[in-house]
């Protein structure tokens, strides 16, 4: 179990201050699993990690990446579930993922149907359980609502328009380029919207077309949110995910009053940790959603590991329509 390499930097910085370099994780120990990695996925808080840029600053040296899909190589002593040759995939903050292989706690590996290539299973898992969580758990989506997706091309809205189609929703998007709304279209959305129009809100109502609008996705603020929640109807969500938009927008108080809208927060990483056994469930209803439904992930583009700076920049310009990934092979 040689011959592997990772992407290691001794002090955080840009990805040209990162290097290629030989690396051995070792063999696992109790409650340990090493895992030879396949791909990965290369998102913009990745490189915000890795520069330094990010709230929370990892000890060096570090190796970037946070998401990754592989195999099974060897389990540490106690470990069931799970054996050689498995196919797993995770998430990790701490890092570790631009590697060919890494040592991870066994209940931080997630076996996935081999339905999924190894460069979906590396972009599935946040993606699907954020936008999985804040339709269903926080939102309460039932069959018939009307659901606006904003920033539907990222990875949470392209997941959020395909969950809310597969379980009955009206579903309406809203993407900024033309390639983008491509992209949302053949995800499912019922009705696609431009972002950047300056009638964005008429255009709303245009395709609502008098019915009311019951949830809105937001992992974007921004200008785009207090548009957005003016927008629901009585009893409303908005589900605040991120702010890709670059700024935490303010809204008038008063707006849920008057429709009984209620702002609902959506925190992956939470729920993950505080309520460990409702999102192995979740996971579970993925995966069926998956099969029954075809749900999966949007591969933009491609890289080889020695590759990794150029994969990085493109995730930071924010400019890819589709996932960007590491191939190890």
């Amino acid at each position: 179990m040689t011959d592997h390499v990772a992407v290691r930097g001794d002090a955080l910085g840009a990805p040209e201050d990162y290097d290629l370099v030989s690396f051995d994780p070792g063999m696992p120990g109790p409650g340990n699993v090493r895992f030879r990695i396949r791909a990965a996925a290369v998102n913009f808080v990745d490189v915000l990690v890795a520069s330094g840029r990010y709230q929370v600053k990892p000890p060096t040296p570090f190796i970037p990446g946070a998401e990754c899909a592989g195999e099974v190589e060897a389990v540490g002593e106690g470990v069931t579930g799970l054996a050689p040759g498995d196919r797993v995939f995770t998430s990790r903050m701490g890092g570790g993922a631009f590697a060919t292989a890494s040592i991870a706690r066994a209940e931080e590996l997630i076996p996935y149907p081999d339905t999924l290539s190894f460069e979906e299973g590396a972009t599935f898992k946040v993606s699907f359980t954020t936008a999985y969580l804040a339709l269903v758990d926080r939102a309460g989506l039932k069959p018939g609502d009307t659901v606006l997706v904003l920033g539907a091309a990222g990875g949470v809205g392209h997941a959020a328009v395909q969950i809310a189609k597969a379980l009955g929703a009206h579903v309406v998007a809203s993407a900024s380029t033309e390639e983008k709304r491509a992209l949302v279209r053949t995800a499912g959305a019922d009705h696609v919207l431009d972002s950047r129009s300056a009638t964005w809100r008429d255009d709303l109502k245009h395709v609502l077309d008098g019915k009311a609008l019951d949830i809105v996705v937001d992992p974007v603020g921004g200008e785009a949110t207090e548009p957005a929640f003016r927008s629901l109807g009585w009893r409303g969500r908005h589900l605040v995910i991120g702010f890709a938009g670059g700024s935490i927008p303010k809204i008038p108080t008063n707006l849920a009053l008057v429709k009984g809208i209620s702002l609902v927060g959506v925190d992956i990483r939470q729920f993950m940790l505080f309520e460990p056994d409702a999102a192995a469930r979740n996971i579970a209803r993925l995966f069926d959603l998956h099969q029954q439904h075809g749900i999966k992930p949007h591969i933009g583009r491609q890289f080889a590991l020695s590759d990794f700076a150029a994969a990085m920049n493109l995730a930071a310009s924010g400019s890819c329509t589709g996932r960007i990934v590491l191939n190890m092979d």
